[in-house]
């Protein structure tokens, strides 16, 4: 009998610390997330509105390539960051509903504006939305951001870029919105959208990528890398852009070419 006691006893015990280490790490999680108030702030570089360099004034391409990749670079970094601290925050509020905890009401208000913002079905049970705003809201890494904005911009020269810091092709479709292109067709309402900065429109570039139905599968993509434990990497998500350009495959094997040729430069 005595033997038996010892052996619930030690269960018990064992049962106990268990349950103690997984509150200090929820609690840990929760106290390590950043404060709420970043949340629908759009990270802004020093340089955001200054006038977009003149590319083309440089004789030999190396120098124009670094030019173009040093300007975009630091918004680049400074998004993804946004992004890296969001996916931190959202873990940090999911962990305190498994732990049967409420969220605060300036928590609540937050999660819904990242509901809203990246476009997330609320038809779903809590876990789940917070499993698929996890899938939407992660990097989109510097070498595919610049290769591409490289490919779409023709480096930095387009007057879509120079005038509007539009540097991906986004199209915008309200009149007035942006810039209307001299080659659409007849019928056709787009234009190409126009910024007021540099960082407003690396974050509309990013949040286009990380919502939009037609690059599901690059987020597909990088989920996998991320439960993998994998690197998540520019020639392996930039799979998933075939949907970017009317050329398909075509456009990903020409990006993946670019990074490739421009790798020791970035």
């Amino acid at each position: 009998m005595l033997n038996k006691n010892a052996k619930l006893k030690h269960k018990a015990k064992i049962i106990g610390i268990a349950a103690l280490s997984l509150v200090l790490v929820i609690a840990l999680v929760i106290f390590m997330q950043p404060s709420p108030s970043f949340v629908a702030d759009i990270p802004e570089v020093e340089f955001a509105d200054d006038p977009v360099p003149d590319f083309s004034q440089f004789e030999r391409v190396e120098d124009k390539k670094k030019a173009f990749f040093n300007y975009l670079r630091p918004a680049i970094d400074l998004q993804n960051e946004y992004l890296l601290n969001l996916r931190a925050y959202l873990q940090g509020l999911r962990a305190k509903l498994i732990a049967g905890e409420s969220l605060s009401e300036s928590q609540q208000e937050e999660l819904e504006w990242l509901i809203e913002e990246y476009r997330v079905d609320t038809d779903q049970d809590e876990i789940k939305i917070f499993d698929a705003l996890l899938r939407k809201i992660d990097i989109i890494p510097a070498e595919l951001v610049l290769i591409q904005s490289a490919n779409e911009s023709a480096w930095g020269t387009s007057r879509f870029a120079q005038e509007g810091y539009n540097f991906f092709g986004i199209w915008c479709f309200v009149e007035g919105c942006g810039f209307v292109p001299k080659r659409r067709n007849s019928g056709a309402v787009h234009e190409v959208a126009k910024f007021d900065d540099l960082s407003s429109a690396m974050y509309s570039y990013m949040r286009n990528i990380n919502r939009h139905p037609a690059y599901r599968e690059l987020r597909s993509i990088r989920s996998k890398l991320r439960t993998n434990q994998q690197e998540i990497t520019a020639m392996k998500l930039a799979e998933g852009l075939h949907k970017y350009s009317e050329r398909g495959e075509e456009y990903v094997e020409e990006l993946q070419l670019m990074i490739q040729i421009n790798r020791d430069l970035i």
